[in-house]
């Protein structure tokens, strides 16, 4: 964990029991190849010498790769999926193509330029070991929207309505969030809701597991405004309840620069064998 992870989660931690409510710890490690013990206990110490406290047992969502295929299965039936078989370096060249213009950048890196949505399905069935996609246009579509209708932050009725927001996005948006139907497929576009190599993605697992635990507020940076939109897209498809949202500003560095994994020398770990306490840690985020 560095400053940034513990300024989310002492929000997080401090809103909650404002409210009587309860902080809720979630393992997320559906990435195993890049998940290990003992940062999930270096974890934990970080959370507790911090003075967090949360029920126990923890979720860990390596254990609940079932209920992640059940959503999968029924978008897949619905055929709200398509089989994608492209790389990393095979979007950047597509949409690096000299009629495409600049590549758009969304939430989860380039936007997809739709190269395998065509391709006629060879499975009936959920197929396993391959890389899924959302398609986009036909999600907006079987929700009712259309390419007229407007992003605006004032309530209005009917379409889809995106999120409640108790405190700000990044461009000032407040209280009811309406997203566009140009911006999801403009700026979003198809997203993947199952990896190759762990069967599921960041997008699907936390929204199937936020309606699992009954989560009614969630609390993190401005920098996942946009991943906001996708979950809220994936709760109305999937006819699950939408938290409330709260998107906070980020902890940077001197530069300015957002915080990593990498940034070593913001490890909590290290200003706890440095002599740091608690409170110093609360003071350096500006709470």
């Amino acid at each position: 964990m560095h400053l940034g992870h513990a300024y989310s989660a002492l929000r997080a931690h401090g809103l909650a029991m404002d409210a009587g409510g309860t902080f809720v710890l979630r393992i997320e490690d559906i990435d195993q190849g890049r998940s290990r013990k003992e940062w999930e206990v270096l974890i934990l110490e970080d959370l507790s010498w911090l003075g967090l406290s949360w029920e126990a047992p923890v979720l860990r969502q390596s254990e609940r790769r079932d209920a992640y295929r059940a959503a999968l299965d029924d978008l897949w039936q619905r055929g709200l999926l398509y089989v994608c078989t492209c790389n990393r370096r095979d979007v950047l060249s597509a949409a690096s193509a000299p009629n495409e213009g600049e590549p758009l950048v969304g939430p989860d890196g380039i936007v997809y330029p739709g190269t395998c949505r065509s391709k006629p399905r060879s499975h009936a069935a959920l197929p396993d070991g391959v890389a899924l996609r959302l398609n986009m246009s036909s999600a907006l579509q079987e929700l009712g929207m259309e390419r007229s209708d407007p992003w605006e932050a004032a309530p209005k009725c009917g379409r889809f309505r995106a999120f409640q927001e108790t405190g700000s996005g990044p461009n000032g948006e407040t209280g009811i969030i309406h997203s566009s139907y140009g911006h999801l497929l403009d700026n979003i576009g198809d997203v993947v809701l199952a990896r190759r190599d762990f069967g599921t993605s960041y997008h699907l697992s936390v929204v199937v597991d936020d309606a699992f635990q009954d989560i009614t507020h969630v609390v993190r940076g401005e920098d996942l405004f946009d991943a906001t939109l996708i979950h809220v897209l994936l709760q109305h498809l999937l006819s699950l309840e939408t938290p409330t949202y709260m998107h906070h500003g980020l902890v940077r560095d001197k530069p300015g620069n957002r915080l990593a994994k990498r940034h070593d020398s913001m490890a909590i770990s290290s200003y706890r064998e440095s002599g740091a306490t608690p409170a110093d840690i609360r003071s350096l985020v500006g709470l």
